[in-house]
């Protein structure tokens, strides 16, 4: 069996429709996706879900677990009410914490950071079976090094157009200490729009090594009196 799950991993993605620059099914797929991806963001102002953080030191072999509520302000804003944390307070303040300022920082310069021509060279990899589905594959690079932009890979949905993965590395480290950031974030489509399910994040650091990071999102909803107020962790 691990021999088998080994050989899938390593075997090249099946090829469903051709690549190449000049497809010219490519300039239409990634207007598609743009248009989609506008209104997915358009509809998805006032939501609010549920966010559950599970993060290691690794070298220290320290972990700690967050539960909070993720809010997505009308105008845009992402915040985080922290509920309940458990763990080593080592992982709450170098991972966690971190990650939610990043986090709410780099929504704060959206248009900077959005996944668009203005920012990002596209590459079109052809429509192909990945984790057992379609998707319209992009190599994605960035015109520049800036903070909250990445290289890696962008997946599809031929259906609707919308994001069901980001891959890659961020180009430029928000933080003198981090060395090198890696991450996939999966969607899920509901009701025309691309919601965040889950982040894998794997992030040297200068200060205590390497330290992963899973997030698990769910429950999506609209709370017209949630609090847009973030709560701190150091109250946890």
């Amino acid at each position: 069996m691990a021999a088998a799950a080994l050989a899938a991993l390593l075997a090249p993605p099946r090829l469903v429709a051709e690549p190449g620059g000049d497809n010219p099914q490519a300039t239409e797929i990634l207007q598609k996706y743009l248009a989609a991806t506008e209104g997915s963001r358009a509809k998805a102002v006032g939501l609010t879900m549920d966010a559950e953080f599970d993060a290691k030191i690794v070298r220290l072999n320290k972990q700690g677990r967050l539960f909070a509520l993720r809010q997505i302000s009308n105008l845009g804003r992402v915040t985080y009410n922290a509920l309940r944390f458990v763990g080593d307070d080592t992982v709450k303040k170098e991972v966690i914490a971190r990650y939610l300022k990043a986090e709410e920082e780099a929504a704060a310069k959206a248009p900077t950071v959005a996944l668009t021509p203005e920012n990002y060279k596209f590459k079109y990899k052809g429509l192909v079976v990945r984790d057992g589905k379609r998707v319209h594959v992009f190599e994605v690079r960035p015109h520049k090094k800036q903070v909250g932009l990445f290289k890696g890979e962008l997946w599809v949905d031929p259906d609707t157009y919308l994001a069901v993965r980001e891959s890659g590395v961020l180009v430029k480290n928000p933080s003198i200490f981090l060395k090198k950031v890696e991450f996939v974030r999966n969607y899920q489509i509901q009701d025309g729009m691309a919601l965040l399910a889950s982040l894998d994040s794997t992030i040297d650091t200068r200060i205590v090594g390497r330290t992963e990071l899973h997030v698990n999102y769910s429950d999506y909803r609209r709370v017209e009196t949630a609090s847009q107020t973030s709560a701190s962790l150091d109250n946890q």
